[in-house]
């Protein structure tokens, strides 16, 4: 059964006149005569009852019709909702995140493009960056801003930029008052982490691991404010990314001079997926921003 098949039982239902509807098809009457006859055939019973040219839908083609009429709209509106999502005016965009880019970086890097592109739209989502991967390689994220520990084909990553690690105290500890800190230096005190599986906490780790130091963690937070919020209360000491838009009033951030502590952040894609207009623009925007 053909698409076109429908198109004209639904024009022959309308107008009801076989010449009519064969000159607005653009058909001669005899093709269209013989694509219903076809059709009929295929469904197993006469759709219409014959009057000369004239032709007036029975019970059977009454019960068709309503099918064929949804279908032919579900059909349309989704060809409508495709073109409106490859309009890169218009279309939408799945990004995932690292929590702690949430509080200042997102916000402004969506204010920034939305001044070019105004109608797109976005999807957010933040977690951790083994999340984000399985979801973008599931086709439900288009692009992740995350660090490149687990990537692996068919995604594709790229470096945009570098993130600085810093020792985080509350403002009353004795280190509290230090221009600069070596990790060793930490390795008594109460320290506050990341739960296992983020890609901070793993990064923080190596680090440690390197000086040979092993920490008393005593609490782990979901996320990186929440780590900040058990350190200003008093609790331990833990070594994040400078969380700016997140209150700092009751911590202080040390530079760390050994080992040198930093991240990286870079956008990911799954290479060989199509990309709508909108998020080839939001890609292309984000890699020239950093």
């Amino acid at each position: 059964m053909e698409w076109q098949q429908f198109e004209y039982f639904q024009t022959l239902a309308r107008l009801q006149h076989m010449t009519k509807a064969a000159k607005e098809l653009s058909i001669t009457q005899p093709a269209l005569s013989r694509s219903l006859a076809r059709f009929e055939e295929e469904i197993g019973v006469s759709l219409f009852e014959r009057q000369g040219r004239s032709i007036r839908l029975n019970q059977y083609g009454e019960i068709l019709l309503k099918s064929v009429t949804n279908m032919m709209s579900e059909f349309e509106k989704g060809k409508q909702e495709i073109q409106h999502l490859l309009d890169p005016e218009q279309g939408q965009v799945s990004l995932g995140f690292l929590h702690t880019l949430s509080t200042n970086l997102i916000p402004d890097l969506l204010v920034e493009f939305r001044r070019q592109y105004p109608k797109v739209n976005f999807s957010l989502r933040q977690s951790p960056t083994h999340i984000l991967l399985d979801q973008l390689e599931k086709g439900e994220l288009d692009i992740c801003l995350i660090s490149p520990m687990g990537i692996k084909e068919p995604v594709a990553w790229k470096e945009l930029w570098r993130e600085e690690l810093f020792a985080i105290v509350p403002t009353n500890h004795a280190f509290a008052t230090k221009e600069a800190i070596t990790i060793e230096e930490l390795v008594e005190e109460p320290f506050i982490h990341l739960k296992k599986g983020f890609s901070l906490r793993v990064t923080v780790e190596q680090f440690l691991h390197e000086v040979g130091v092993n920490p008393h963690v005593t609490f782990e937070g979901e996320e990186a404010d929440t780590v900040a919020g058990l350190v200003a209360a008093g609790l331990g000491v833990s070594i994040l990314p400078d969380l700016k838009g997140v209150d700092q009033s009751h911590i202080v951030k040390i530079p760390i001079h050994y080992p040198k502590c930093e991240r990286l952040i870079g956008i990911a894609w799954v290479k060989g997926r199509y990309i709508s207009p909108a998020v080839q623009n939001f890609k292309e925007f984000v890699l020239k921003m950093f």
